[in-house]
């Protein structure tokens, strides 16, 4: 099975917690801390691997979770370093965050690699907090936590050349003639429902990649049929070749089917009229084909480059894999995003910091402390040692939490909770 988009919940390792100890040896009075720190949690990496060909392997697995660091150890000694957890995935695929929509990495050629989420550092020992008013800390921080988010991933089909055309106009059929793919044909609408990948070899030794990829209809844009199955494939192409059935056996006007699949590639996306075309006339070996090829010629652009060929009797092939050829040598990649580049100077804009948390009340009259910067401080708290309580409440002071709470209508002995876990607001 063919599948070219899935949605995948993946997570950083956390950082390894760092730890309280003291050194204890025999002649050593007064040894100090010696607590270590912990080791970085693992990142979630994605790496193209040639060989692989569809997201199916992601179908049944859609959880990715990393390894954590190693805690710290007495005598000084840090926690080691997990190893980065590798995930394997086709060339082609574009990884977006699900809830923001953000492109994290576009992932191309054989070995490339994207951090999808970062591990958490690990946190320090209590060596790390020896001060000479406090020499004796018996304080340490638990691991930063991972990154965990959803990310949704597509693949994009990475050809030089794209077949675009109405279902049974024969692209199919020419794919399978000028390369070694097997496609599946049949004369019925969407015999093709997944992109087939062909390699073509001209005679003068020049060699490209062509995808017949399922056929387009009215509406396409807007996901009618398989619409954006097919239109997120042909983003990468670099050529298309219009296939239209010239024979018109099916009652259509081979000038109205050019105009209906160009408006669809437009409205899809403004960049894909971008690229190069070439119209192919399909079917010229049946009766009639020639004068509804005139009649084609007389109301398209005389630019257009138009090849009559038959892909069953293979007229007219050589010269249309010469021509494809010969543009493909002129026409560059296209970006999948276009970003608008001023050339104006650097602009530098006042914001106002994010206050890194904010507060709500449920029915129950509990304030909720919500917001990624107080619920990771909290995370990274470990609340079965005093000083760490005090440093915790320290840090909820400075960020302005308790004056944030007052002003919310906070009262003493009031309930404040933190994710799961709940405090008494004390003035």
């Amino acid at each position: 099975m063919f599948v070219d988009q899935v949605k995948v919940y993946v997570k950083g390792g956390d950082g390894g917690n760092g730890m309280v100890a003291f050194r204890r040896e025999k002649y050593v009075p007064n040894g100090g801390p010696a607590g270590g720190d912990g080791g970085k949690g693992a990142n979630v990496i994605f790496e193209v691997e040639e060989g692989l060909r569809t997201l199916m392997d992601f179908r049944f697995n859609k959880h990715f979770k990393a390894p954590r660091g190693e805690h710290g150890m007495s005598k000084g000694m840090h926690g080691k370093n997990s190893e980065d957890m590798i995930v394997k995935v086709p060339p082609g695929t574009v990884v977006t965050d699900a809830e923001t929509g953000e492109t994290i990495a576009d992932l191309v050629y054989h070995g490339q690699r994207a951090i999808v989420a970062k591990g958490g550092r690990g946190g320090r020992g209590n060596t790390r907090f020896a001060t000479p008013a406090n020499p004796a800390p018996e304080l340490a921080e638990n691991g930063e936590p991972g990154v965990e988010r959803e990310v949704v991933m597509e693949l994009k089909v990475l050809a030089d050349v794209g077949l675009v055309g109405f279902p049974s106009v024969g692209k199919s059929t020419l794919l399978s003639v000028v390369s070694a793919a097997k496609p599946k044909i049949a004369a019925y609408h969407f015999t093709t429902i997944t992109p087939n990948l062909g390699v073509v070899s001209v005679d003068d030794g020049r060699s490209f990649v062509m995808a017949d990829l399922p056929g387009l209809i009215e509406g396409a844009h807007e996901g009618v049929g398989l619409g954006h199955q097919f239109l997120r494939h042909i983003e990468r192409t670099r050529v298309i070749l219009h296939v239209l059935d010239m024979s018109g056996m099916e009652g259509r006007d081979p000038y109205e089917d050019f105009v209906k699949i160009n408006e669809e590639l437009k409205q899809y996306n403004m960049r894909l009229t971008e690229r190069p075309q070439i119209v192919i006339a399909n079917k010229m070996d049946i009766p009639g084909a020639e004068e509804n090829l005139q009649a084609f010629k007389e109301k398209i652009d005389a630019s257009i480059p138009v090849y009559p060929i038959s892909a069953v009797t293979r007229q007219g092939l050589k010269e249309v894999l010469y021509a494809t050829a010969t543009l493909l040598e002129t026409t560059p990649e296209f970006p999948l995003s276009h970003e608008e580049k001023e050339d104006t100077g650097v602009l530098y804009r006042h914001e106002k910091e994010d206050a890194g948390f904010y507060i709500t009340r449920d029915s129950a009259g509990t304030f909720i402390l919500n917001g990624a910067r107080i619920e990771k401080l909290f995370k990274m708290t470990d609340f079965t040692r005093d000083e760490s309580v005090k440093r915790f409440a320290r840090q909820m002071r400075s960020l302005g939490v308790d004056e944030a709470l007052r002003e919310k209508g906070a009262e003493h002995g009031d309930t404040i909770r933190v994710l799961k876990y709940e405090f008494e607001f004390i003035e």
